[in-house]
């Protein structure tokens, strides 16, 4: 089988999330092949070679893309937008033309199932598959819709199947930025609501209770489900648990259920590195 090609943006302060989130994939993926590519503006040669030894050990492709700046020279950057807002919306343009489809997935994510079935989802001319909130961040769908004047459903950006061939002729970088532009005073996530007003209509919808599990609505899911979806089912059948949100499960004081999940990945990566630098210890 050919590889799953995941793709995540971020700075050297979520390397540990990263590095978290490919151990559960190693774990619960036992077989498959992967290639990462890493999206970045900077991140130091010394800290890229934590992840390139650890996609080593695990028999996956590493790819780190150094992001030029001379795309962003037209885009709206400030403190409240960066210009890493920008990376997933344009990856279409970052990444190898040779690269017909990648799934992006934020870092604070762990995958607890197979991943294949979501990569062997078919696009056709859909621009993205993401999810939808529902429970609680279904109340907020409303509100989204009259803020961006759109119709359908909020997606959540944390999970995208991207069709990078589609996206290198239908998103252009200047209608992003002048998007951004004229709107960015009414944008509260900006990347995630650029998505979905400009892209909206495009984007195949994926159920989040198992690719894109928000892992602060498990009452909500329970309920809403009418008791299947409880911690058993979750285990057994959830592929993406996503932690949305401030609260962050390697942060202290986190007191959600899937916070010790959470840990126990953690652990696995402090044990591999522990290990690498004391090879005689086991």
């Amino acid at each position: 089988m050919a590889p799953i090609l995941l793709l995540t943006t971020l700075d050297e302060n979520y390397l540990l999330q990263l590095q978290v989130l490919l151990a559960s994939i190693r774990v619960n993926n036992p077989g498959d092949s992967f290639g990462l590519y890493l999206i970045h503006s900077g991140i130091p040669s010394e800290k890229l070679d934590q992840i390139s030894a650890q996609c080593s050990r695990y028999g996956y492709g590493f790819s780190p893309v150094m992001v030029q700046e001379s795309l962003f020279q037209g885009a709206p950057v400030s403190r409240q937008y960066p210009k890493e807002m920008y990376y997933r919306l344009l990856a279409a343009h970052l990444l190898p033309r040779t690269l017909d489809k990648i799934l992006y997935l934020d870092p604070d994510i762990l995958v607890i199932n197979p991943l294949r079935p979501l990569w062997e989802t078919e696009l056709g001319m859909s621009l993205f598959a993401a999810a939808a909130h529902t429970g609680k961040a279904q109340l907020a769908s409303g509100v989204n819709q009259l803020r961006l004047g759109t119709q359908g459903e909020y997606y959540n950006s944390g999970v995208l199947l991207m069709n990078l061939k589609q996206g290198r002729e239908e998103i252009l970088p200047q209608e992003i930025f002048d998007y951004v532009r004229e709107h960015g005073r009414g944008l509260l996530l900006p990347d995630q609501d650029v998505l979905n007003a400009l892209y909206g209509q495009r984007i195949q919808s994926l159920e989040d209770v198992l690719w894109n599990y928000d892992a602060r609505n498990f009452r909500s899911y329970l309920v809403q489900s009418g008791g299947v979806c409880d911690l058993e089912w979750v285990m057994g059948h959830t592929v993406v648990l996503h932690f949305c949100g401030k609260e962050k499960p390697w942060k202290k004081g986190y007191i959600r259920r899937f916070g010790v999940i959470y840990q126990h990945y953690l652990q696995i990566v402090r044990r591999e590195l522990n290990s690498l630098k004391n090879p005689g210890q086991q």
